[in-house]
């Protein structure tokens, strides 16, 4: 019953994918079928964590933190966890053995969440890492699944492509981050007078990132190369959409992909695959 019980736990996140991102959760389906679970269990643990420091307001946020904190390192101890999304975690913690420093930076990055709404370089660096390129790597690890040597040389660009999606996130949630709660993430902006100058310059950085990742894509073993290029796809194609619009419409709404550009997307992409042109 105890498999049962794991079964259960890990439906859990992959449901929570689902909700909270199609996105994800249609490209996660794209994985070879040995990898899929494991990724769900990743995306469920950061998704929970994530939505602690976004949206529980009016419950003390720093208590919940370091309650699912705690949490977290005593599921991966003991291997087993009655929170079903901790659980499923730990399995894929202890079974590719992902490096406990890339669940501490993450970790780390969200509780800078709880306070700091204002970034230098070095701190938006900092978050950056924890929040989105460590993800990457836990990511990449299951990929690799025990190829040291591989998932060494595939390091730079996991990072590259989980610091791309990141920094495309907060673009596209200007409005929300920047009025809602009060955050600033790209240093040296000042949003109540964001321009087309400082627009250009962070989309310059994000094109860096995106075109690092790509280099490191086309090298993933196959069972996860295209689910990880059509993410990257659905997200150079909404990162384009961005560059298209003027720097006060991005603070008026939340730019989209609509479902029929991510069909296109899934069916270009098919073809290349199918042409070996990944």
């Amino acid at each position: 019953m105890l498999n049962l019980f794991h079964e259960v736990s890990q439906d859990c996140s992959r449901v929570t994918t689902e909700k909270y991102s199609t996105s994800f959760s249609s490209s996660i389906r794209l994985l070879h079928k040995d990898l899929r679970t494991p990724i769900f269990n990743i995306y469920g643990f950061v998704r929970f964590a994530d939505e602690i420091v976004d949206t529980f307001h009016g419950h003390d946020k720093e208590v919940l933190l370091k309650e699912f904190k705690e949490s977290t390192y005593q599921a991966i101890e003991r291997k087993i966890s009655l929170n079903p999304i901790l659980n499923s975690f730990q399995l894929t913690v202890n079974e590719y053995n992902i490096d406990h420093e890339l669940i501490d930076a993450f970790l780390h990055s969200m509780e800078m969440d709880l306070d700091k709404t204002k970034y230098d370089r070095a701190g938006y660096e900092e978050y950056i890492y924890g929040s989105a390129e460590v993800v990457g790597l836990m990511c990449l690890t299951v990929f690799c699944d025990g190829d040291k040597a591989m998932c060494d040389s595939l390091k730079p660009a996991a990072k590259s492509l989980g610091a791309a999606f990141q920094k495309v996130n907060f673009l596209r949630d200007l409005k929300a981050d920047y009025e809602g709660l009060d955050r600033v993430y790209f240093p040296g902006c000042d949003f109540s007078n964001f321009t087309s100058e400082d627009k250009t310059i962070i989309e310059a950085d994000i094109q860096k990132d995106f075109d690092d990742a790509y280099a490191g894509i086309i090298h993933l073993p196959l069972k996860a190369r295209f689910g990880v290029y059509v993410a990257y796809k659905y997200y150079l194609s909404l990162f384009k959409k961005i560059k298209k619009v003027q720097p006060q419409k991005i603070m008026e709404e939340r730019i989209r992909i609509p479902d029929y550009s991510k069909i296109y997307i899934l069916a270009k992409a098919g073809i290349r695959s199918q042409l070996n042109l990944l």
